[in-house]
């Protein structure tokens, strides 16, 4: 039995409709089962939160592997996690960290994963690490200024990255949850190309047919704001900040090709994915528009 974290998220669907059409027994841990509506009926819904550690035990009860993606900041999610594994005798993890905790020096977020990946190594349960670099569905974060004004704020400029597709991270994890001597491994999944915020935009555009602008952030104050409108913590809207000024610095953008040495083909390209979600992006510029 796999039992998966994050399910309702991107890379935890993805994960949990391939498993299940594999046949894999399967069991999803869940704050709110409505959430969890759209997944297939025959998977185990659990009821916890990674951040009580009291609410685990039912869950991890005859787990033979984990899954397992924090949030936020810190470590508690993922130290709660560790206990209850140990507890349920869980014999291999497949941990989502980050690339950046191969930076040097490391930023804030970095060193919040590398603490996680380090009580990970201290627990003695066999872990597979996969330190993905940014999400092709961080292109979702555009879409209020699409919505309102047509454009979207490139806070990055000449940085570049190798977004990767979350379904493309969830087959990886698939092939390491199903096929052995994967632990104790890292490996560091990215998409097939290095691309500025500008192409990234670009290709978009000629995904859905319509004219986007670009505009660059005008502080950091609008940086955050575009990616948590409601508002960030101070300590993970500083994170935020860092993390994109060294994303502004990485002109040539880290690239792997551990997605085809995995599966054999090589990983999304962000135009695939644009194509994918047209639909919603085209909305977002047509609101404008009405």
């Amino acid at each position: 039995m796999i039992l998966i974290t994050g399910a309702t998220g991107n890379i935890g669907t993805a994960l949990v409709r391939e498993l299940h059409a594999r046949g894999i027994d399967l069991r999803v841990l869940v704050r709110d089962p409505a959430r969890a509506a759209g997944l297939p009926k025959r998977i185990e819904r659990a009821v916890g939160d990674l951040n009580v550690r009291a609410t685990l035990a039912a869950a991890f009860a005859g787990i033979e592997k984990l899954f397992l993606l924090t949030q936020g900041i810190g470590t508690d999610q993922a130290a709660n996690a560790i206990a209850a594994a140990h507890t349920a005798g869980v014999t291999h993890i497949v941990f989502i960290s980050s690339y950046s905790v191969l930076t040097d020096p490391l930023p804030a977020m970095a060193r919040w994963h590398h603490a996680r990946e380090a009580l990970l190594e201290a627990s003695g349960i066999p872990t597979t690490v996969l330190r993905p670099t940014g999400f092709m569905t961080n292109a979702f974060e555009w879409l209020p200024t699409l919505a309102e004004g047509g454009f979207v704020i490139d806070a990055v400029g000449p940085g570049r990255l190798a977004p990767i597709d979350p379904a493309d991270i969830a087959a990886v994890a698939a092939r390491i949850l199903t096929t052995p001597g994967h632990e104790g491994k890292a490996y560091a999944p990215t998409g097939s190309e290095s691309l500025t915020i500008a192409e990234q935009v670009h290709i978009l555009a000629a995904a859905i047919g319509r004219p986007i602008a670009i505009r660059t952030a005008a502080g950091p104050d609008e940086i955050v704001r575009s990616r948590f409108p409601n508002g960030a913590a101070p300590e993970l809207a500083a994170a935020i900040i860092e993390g994109l000024r060294l994303m502004r610095e990485d002109t040539a953008g880290f690239r792997t090709d551990d997605v085809r040495m995995l599966l054999g083909r090589e990983a999304s390209t962000f135009a695939t994915w644009c194509a994918r979600n047209a639909p919603m992006f085209q909305r977002a510029v047509d609101h404008r528009q009405e």
